[in-house]
This record gives structure tokens, sequence and C-alpha cells, in this order.
């Protein structure tokens, strides 16, 4: 009789054991789904601030935004800070290399040599940017594109679009 009450003792702590450890690995995980969604909605706003910025023309705009994205995406690419998916760390690489360059061309784009190494691979669906952004337009759309696909592994889908001005229509 005294063996059956050991055992379910036993049991019972065992029980409580896994139990408090499973709920502090909820709980971990809790806390790093809302700084991943808090830096989600972090990185939404500086996504329409660039956007906004680089289709108003607005050089020094955009400039600040893409050096205000740079530490995030840095955090992002590294993949230890945030929860993410599998293949968002290789995706925010790709958006931080983006945005470094997109910096260094506009920091050097009174620089002729400079500007004829900058790689303008084209990006579909997005707008051209206005001059003087347009040395710079398919680096940012490169980027806007990638950033927002990153939102949707931080925040989960349901990414707003794009700020983008709507087309003038001519009449």
């Amino acid at each position: 009789m005294k063996g059956k009450i050991a055992r379910a003792v036993a049991v019972v702590v065992a029980g409580s054991v896994l139990a408090i450890g499973g709920a502090g690995v909820a709980a971990a995980d809790s806390v790093g789904t809302s700084s991943t969604q808090a830096a989600g909605q972090q990185l939404l706003g500086m996504r329409d601030q660039l956007a906004k910025a680089a289709y108003a023309g607005d050089v020094q705009g955009t400039q600040r935004s893409l050096d205000q994205m740079s530490p995030l995406l840095g955090d992002l690419a590294g993949g230890q800070k945030y929860t993410l998916r599998s293949d968002a760390p290789q995706t925010a690489a790709a958006a931080k290399e983006q945005q470094a360059e997109a910096s260094r061309v506009l920091a050097d784009r009174d620089d002729p040599a400079e500007m004829a190494q900058v790689r303008q691979l084209p990006v579909p669906g997005l707008p051209d940017l206005p001059p003087p952004l347009n040395i710079v337009s398919n680096l940012i759309k490169s980027l806007l594109t990638l950033v927002t696909g990153l939102l949707a592994a931080l925040l989960g889908g349901g990414v707003p679009a794009l700020p983008l001005p709507l087309p003038v229509p001519h009449v």
C-alpha cells in the first residue's frame, strides 16, 4: 500500500514539475511574440515613413528613414532577438543589404563613378520614384518589397498596403 501511495505522489510531483516547466516555456514564447509584434509595428511605421519620403522626392527624409531602419533590420537579420519564422532572418539580411546600398548611394549621389556602379534591377508592381531619387528607385522599391514580406512574417499576415501616391490621370 505504501508503494502505491509513493508512486501516486511521484506521479503528481512529476506532473507538477512538467506543468511548471511548460508554463515557463509558454511565458517565454508570449514575451518573444509580443516583442516580435512590437518590432513588426515599428518596422511597419519605418516602411511607411520611407515610402512617403521617397515618393515625395525628399532625399534627406529618405536618408533619415533608411538610417532609422538599419539597426532593426540588423537585429532581425541576426535572428537572435526576436521569434521569427525560419526564412525571416534571410529576408531581413537581404533587406539590410538593400538598405545599406541605397543609403550609401544617396550619400555619394554627387559622385559620377559611384552612380555608374548602382545596381538597378527592375522591380515590378511599384511606381518609379521621382527625381532626384530616381537614381535609387529600384533599390528602394526592392527594399520596400522585402520589408513588406518581412512584415508578413513578423505580424502574421494582414500587412497594410504601402502608402503610395495615387497616379494622376492624364486629361
